[in-house]
């Protein structure tokens, strides 16, 4: 059982024993945090979980209530078991690298491919389309340029496991029709750029960069209670980009 699980049962419990009654709002994130003494992502992670199973309700900038006892609720088990953020820290690390590499590997023809996707991502955008096809696209492509299939299938089962989350698909749920796909299409053009460059440091930073600006998003949509909150999602320390 993952921590956010553990934490997400606590919660569950103390609201099956009455110490919180339908309606009543839970504690502030960082006051959970605290009781059991984990950081402010799991425990956001955990109250997705309770989302999802409907124990309660996330009100953006009111705070999480309690919802009448579901009869037939499903206790959700977390699908393959990663949270979202830890999944994001994952690509981070994994993807950063593989960028890097590509900036050295890719050929021309990766390099037209990745274009095409880059435009693909416009087009969606323009017509106000939500779709991630594109963006997936972009990623695996830049994988395969780094021309070694270990790193190329690593980054497609992350974005495999993604789509499969069911605890993804609840905060995409709270993204709607943000401005925050613009930002992903002009964070995948300077990822190209770097790579045209063959400048693997740059290539590093700006994949770096953009999966930061994802954790941002992500802290941003599922944060009800404190919305200016710039917590640090598992203390990342951005990767040395000098050596």
């Amino acid at each position: 059982m993952r921590l956010y699980q553990e934490v997400g049962g606590k919660l569950r419990s103390a609201i099956e024993a009455g110490d919180y009654l339908v309606g009543d709002r839970l504690p502030p994130e960082r006051d959970i945090a605290e009781t059991f003494s984990v950081s402010r992502s799991v425990v956001r992670e955990a109250l997705i979980m309770l989302e999802l199973e409907k124990v309660v309700e996330v009100h953006k900038g009111s705070g999480v209530y309690v919802l009448p006892r579901q009869p037939e609720a499903n206790i959700f088990l977390g699908d393959c078991g990663y949270g979202p953020f830890e999944l994001l820290q994952a690509r981070q690390l994994l993807e950063s690298e593989v960028a890097a590499f590509a900036a050295m590997q890719a050929t021309k023809t990766d390099i037209l491919k990745m274009r095409d996707a880059i435009e693909l991502e416009r087009g969606f955008i323009e017509r106000g389309q939500l779709d991630e096809t594109a963006d997936e696209l972009f990623h695996t492509l830049l994988a395969q340029a780094s021309q070694n299939s270990v790193l190329a299938n690593m980054v497609v089962d992350l974005w495999q496991v993604r789509k499969r989350s069911a605890m993804w698909q609840g905060i995409q749920q709270h993204v709607g029709k943000s401005n925050h796909v613009q930002q992903w299409l002009l964070d995948h053009q300077k990822i190209l750029q770097a790579v045209l460059r063959r400048d693997p440091k740059a290539a590093k930073q700006a994949m770096w960069q953009h999966l930061e600006n994802v954790k941002m998003m992500l802290l941003e949509v599922s944060d009800a209670e404190d919305p200016t909150f710039d917590g640090f999602l598992f203390e990342s320390v951005p990767p040395v980009l000098n050596e």
